[in-house]
């Protein structure tokens, strides 16, 4: 008598493996789990940049861009990390400035020249969104990129991004977007005056 598997007893253990594969697949949701791996970035560079900001602030006692730091900010212009047209920003912007410029000598898409920092820049160049896209949509879920928007008198300034997974997003269970104390609750914000700006 030979010993072995049977065709049926095969398919069986094949239909076994198929039903836990599609089980796992389900249970982790890769396009979400891409969406939070972004989201998480966003969160990063967000913190990376407020941390540049406050040290500029600090080292030169106010809150100026450009390549030489004396450029006043105006709290009605909104600075983008890509090139093109946005729609329902939060807050108040009459005035874009777009570009994907990573420079950090005033220069790039934030005009704050980060070398004139007396101990060097603390950034290697500036972060851009995961995906840095505009979008067409008219809602504030139809852009993934990074706003800076400040204010040279009060040295005030904040950052935003838009979350897209489920889990960061306002209502998830890691929820950024409504508790930042922001005056968006579909939006991030980061900075030292989130509900004025």
């Amino acid at each position: 008598m030979k010993k072995g598997f049977t065709l049926i007893e095969l398919l069986v253990v094949i239909a076994i493996l198929a039903v836990l594969m599609s089980v796992i697949v389900v249970t982790l949701n890769p396009a979400e789990m891409l969406k939070k791996t972004r989201d998480t970035k966003r969160i990063s560079d967000l913190d990376a940049l407020r941390t540049a900001i406050n040290l500029y602030v600090t080292d030169q006692g106010n809150l100026k861009g450009g390549t030489g730091g004396n450029t006043d900010f105006s709290s009605t212009t909104c600075y983008v990390s890509q090139t093109g047209t946005i729609s329902a920003v939060p807050g108040t912007c009459s005035t874009y400035s777009s570009s994907t410029s990573q420079v950090v000598t005033g220069t790039g898409w934030i005009p704050i020249n980060f070398t004139l920092i007396s101990s060097g820049s603390p950034l290697g160049s500036l972060p851009i969104d995961p995906s840095n896209t505009v979008g067409t949509a008219t809602t504030t879920s139809g852009w993934h990129v990074y706003i800076f928007k400040a204010y040279s008198s009060s040295s005030t300034y904040k950052l935003m991004a838009n979350m897209e997974s489920n889990y960061y997003s306002n209502g998830g269970l890691g929820d950024v977007e409504s508790k930042d104390g922001g005056i968006d609750s579909g939006v991030y914000e980061v900075g030292s005056d989130v509900t004025g700006l």
